[in-house]
């Protein structure tokens, strides 16, 4: 239909367009000028002296950071089932094993109270995932890593910008922290990623290994102005690198963070309001010195909801609303299930989130029409389900303003 809602569109200005028609026009097309800037840019905005390695996916950049940290064959690496299979299939890019540890039911981030009862003499590293730009209790995975002496990578594909308790994800003192600037990311160029670290020998191994392992960059060869042709390859590196185009749009992107976000939180505050009283289990607010970067507004239906989720979205489009689920857990998924011989019961807690998700629309480029079209279907889906069913007592609704959750509310 001509007035279908999509789930997610990038907002790209005119700044970002005059960029990428400057990189064309300058004749550097590849790792140049424009990536060093927004590598710049990115360590700035970051703060706290990390180093910023831009890569062209943020699936390259957890490839790179786990390489970086030494996870290597045999090891095993613990991160969560509820997550894109990115995060766990770079593990087994290295030869190691991911070890996945259920989530917190009111978060959908790693439970970390379940955190040392899978570590064992192979653990090499943590992955903790910041689910859809909420912060992972990050105080407790440090904990746990420092008595066990493991590296910490951070999934920070949603995280853009987020805070917990006062620092900004990527200056918490992980050993690494990797963005995403995929098309319906808070930042957006298209693919793209980066690398955030204080350390230096982290830093160093991701810049060689992100383009064939060689100790220069073309860059730095080509623009020389005596001959530098002279380059040496030091280990079997990746083609990783992120290009000047990609780099145009996120030189820009990343100066409209912060205001994106704002917006973001505003809408998810909308939401939260215009639904409460509903049969649904609203995404968790943020605590009090956090701030959720609000990638995604993810709703969960209440088992009074006769009405399956696929039902749902599916009258969700006929009303011309796109909407989507994150994510289908990885140990459902035929690969992961099959390789380490899980079951659908293995992790209760992300099969039964997963079972009810439904992400709504949530991007800075939908107007207050938009989202009250949004909020308009959800009511009507669930009040024709209602009716249909002929739900009473336990099963009825009645939508009022206001409410919403509290950081600790479970899902009931």
């Amino acid at each position: 239909m001509s007035d279908f809602l999509p789930f997610s569109l990038p907002d790209i200005g005119k700044d970002e367009i005059a960029e990428v028609v400057d990189s064309l026009q300058s004749g550097w097309l590849t790792t140049g000028p424009k990536t060093k800037r927004f590598e710049q840019d990115f360590a700035r905005f970051v703060g706290n002296e990390v180093e910023a390695i831009a890569v062209n996916s943020a699936t390259s950049g957890l490839h790179l950071a786990l390489e970086a940290v030494g996870v290597g064959a045999g090891d095993e690496v613990i991160t969560t089932p509820y997550t894109f299979t990115a995060t766990a299939e770079v593990i087994r890019y290295l030869g190691a094993h991911p070890v996945f540890v259920d989530i917190d039911p009111a978060t959908l981030n790693i439970d970390p109270l379940k955190l040392e009862q899978a570590i064992t003499p192979r653990t090499k590293a943590i992955l903790p995932v910041h689910f859809a730009g909420l912060s992972c209790d990050m105080e407790k995975i440090f904990e746990i890593a420092r008595g066990y002496k493991l590296r910490v990578v951070e999934d920070a594909a949603h995280a853009l910008p987020t805070i917990y308790r006062g620092r900004l994800v990527g200056t918490l003192g992980s050993d690494a922290t990797v963005y995403s600037f995929y098309a319906t990311k808070t930042v957006a160029t298209g693919e793209g990623g980066m690398v955030v670290t204080h350390d230096a020998e982290v830093a160093n191994r991701c810049r060689i290994m992100r383009l064939h392992g060689i100790s220069r960059d073309a860059f730095d060869r080509y623009c020389s102005p005596s001959p530098s042709w002279q380059y040496e390859v030091v280990a079997p590196g990746f083609k990783y690198n992120m290009t000047d185009l990609v780099a145009s749009l996120g030189i820009h992107q990343l100066k409209k963070a912060w205001t994106f976000q704002r917006k973001r939180e505003g809408m998810a505050e909308r939401y939260h309001s215009a639904l409460a009283g509903l049969p649904i289990v609203p995404p968790p607010k943020p605590a009090l010195d956090d701030v959720h970067a609000w990638h995604l507004y993810v709703i969960r239906l209440k088992e009074s909801v006769k009405l399956s989720r696929a039902r749902f979205i599916e009258h969700m489009a006929a009303k011309g609303i796109g909407c989507s689920v994150h994510f289908i857990p990885l140990h459902v998924q035929p690969y992961w299930r099959d390789t380490y011989g899980l079951k659908p019961d293995s992790f209760p807690g992300a099969l039964s989130a997963y079972e009810r998700a439904v992400s709504l629309p949530l991007y800075t480029k939908m107007t207050g029409a938009d989202q009250e079209r949004v909020i308009g279907a959800v009511m009507e889906v669930l009040a024709s389900e209602a009716a249909e069913v002929g739900l009473n007592g336990r099963g009825h609704f009645k939508h009022h303003q206001g409410g919403g959750i509290n950081d600790h509310q479970k899902m009931v």
